[in-house]
């Protein structure tokens, strides 16, 4: 098909819906790594009902981020936002100046500041700042017309250019105007209305732009370039975005994955076997391994096997020691990977998850 025609996405939405589902039997950690560290909270975890389980490094993990000094943050639903620096758990809050309890995007700019997307705006955290004036909220007044920002839609890119997406459009960030005290948020004009679900920066400097209703777009630095539409495809999700080495685009799907080589989208479905219905996010680790999470289930895709070959799908199901719903999922420095889901926080020890509480090994 043509590259100006739509590929149509719907972006799903996470959140509480994990209410009511059957909740993993936690498994025992694994004692290889870190002991469980000690907790600095200022605050209690907001709107999260009486059932709350308080050995939960949280019980809604929406994003996960390692910056460039080793830490580990976990945004959440509730809880605002966590760092984990081996010996901490540090959980910021109003007195820090953090008012906002619900985190969806994280990333870090070239200066060492931490940026934080919320149904409130972005905040930004100076970690050279004094305790109460380390964090800074931008919002309407600052250009940001839009406010809920999206999953995965914190983008700083090799230039050091940052992105932001909403609901209601794309925004850049100007520190100049910033630091003149002038509305620093500017409405990217070529997408000044899509709603957004994920931003990404390929290996080549090209901006990627998933959106929830109108398909996704590529940013060369010029032109925008809408990705055509692939035949009874059917109704898309969004939700995930993720280059692999070999420079492959991969999104999710309503009905599965696709990979985008540049000429052509190719699908992965149930029939191919990926495990669970509803599909949500997409990750690539440094070998190559994807991984895909869907309703019922979380799955190990090793594409260097050539299919059709049952052995390159593995899925693993609550069963497994993984509660069904995924939402983040992340790879840091050491290799290790990382799962944000409907009960918390977990780990992988190359055969079964199992979850990682306040007070267990790290």
């Amino acid at each position: 098909m043509a590259l100006k025609q739509i590929l149509f996405f719907s972006f799903l939405t996470i959140f509480t819906s994990c209410n009511g589902q059957e909740k993993t039997k936690p498994v025992k950690a694994p004692n290889i790594f870190r002991q469980s560290p000690t907790i600095i909270r200022k605050h209690k975890a907001v709107g999260l009902g009486t059932d709350f389980d308080t050995t939960l490094v949280s019980q809604y993990i929406r994003s996960i981020f390692q910056d460039s000094k080793g830490n580990l943050w976990f945004g959440t639903i509730g809880e605002g936002v966590v760092r984990y620096d081996v010996k901490t758990l540090t959980y910021f809050s109003n007195l820090d100046g953090f008012i906002n309890n619900s985190v969806f995007a994280i990333n870090e700019d070239k200066k060492g500041n931490l940026w934080f997307g919320t149904d409130q705006g972005v905040y930004k955290y100076d970690p050279s700042r004094a305790a109460g004036e380390a964090f800074r909220n931008y919002n309407q007044k600052d250009g940001l017309s839009h406010i809920n920002i999206s999953r995965k839609s914190i983008l700083v890119d090799k230039s050091g250019t940052i992105w932001v997406g909403t609901h209601g459009g794309v925004f850049q960030y100007d520190p100049s105007a910033d630091t003149k005290g002038r509305p620093s948020f500017s409405l990217f004009q070529p997408l000044s209305s899509i709603n957004i679900a994920g931003i990404m920066e390929d290996k080549k400097g090209n901006i990627w732009f998933a959106s929830s209703d109108k398909g996704v777009f590529r940013y060369d630095g010029k032109v925008i370039t809408h990705i055509a539409e692939k035949e009874q495809l059917g109704e898309n999700y969004a939700g995930g975005i993720a280059e692999d080495k070999a420079g492959n685009i991969w999104f999710t799907m309503k009905t599965g994955i696709c990979k985008y080589d540049g000429k052509t989208l190719t699908e992965y479905t149930a029939k191919d076997g990926l495990g669970g219905t509803e599909f949500w996010g997409i990750y690539i680790e440094q070998s190559g391994i994807i991984w895909i999470t869907a309703r019922g289930s979380t799955t190990r895709f090793d594409p260097s096997i050539p299919l059709p070959n049952p052995k390159a799908f593995t899925v693993f199901t609550p069963a497994d020691g993984l509660n069904c719903c995924v939402q983040s999922m992340y790879q840091d420095q050491s290799g290790n990977m990382w799962w944000g889901a409907g009960q918390g926080l977990f780990r992988f020890d190359g055969k079964r998850f199992y979850q990682v509480t306040k007070n267990s090994s790290w």
